[in-house]
């Protein structure tokens, strides 16, 4: 049954995922790998438009 989703707008560049996590190939000397915590730059992690950037896609 599909999920209603609420009606806000959402990153056109991450499309609702701000923050991900990157492994860089290598471990610690536990054995984890080592990654690295990249948030969108364009919605600062919030996953959602904001209105500023509404406001630069005008002319």
């Amino acid at each position: 049954m599909p999920q209603h989703a609420l009606n806000t707008p959402v990153c056109r560049d991450c499309d609702g995922f701000p923050v991900v996590a990157i492994t860089t190939g290598t471990r610690n000397t536990d054995g984890a790998r080592n990654t690295l915590r990249v948030t969108c730059s364009t919605c600062k992690g919030t996953g959602r438009r904001t209105a500023a950037a509404l406001a630069q896609a005008g002319r």
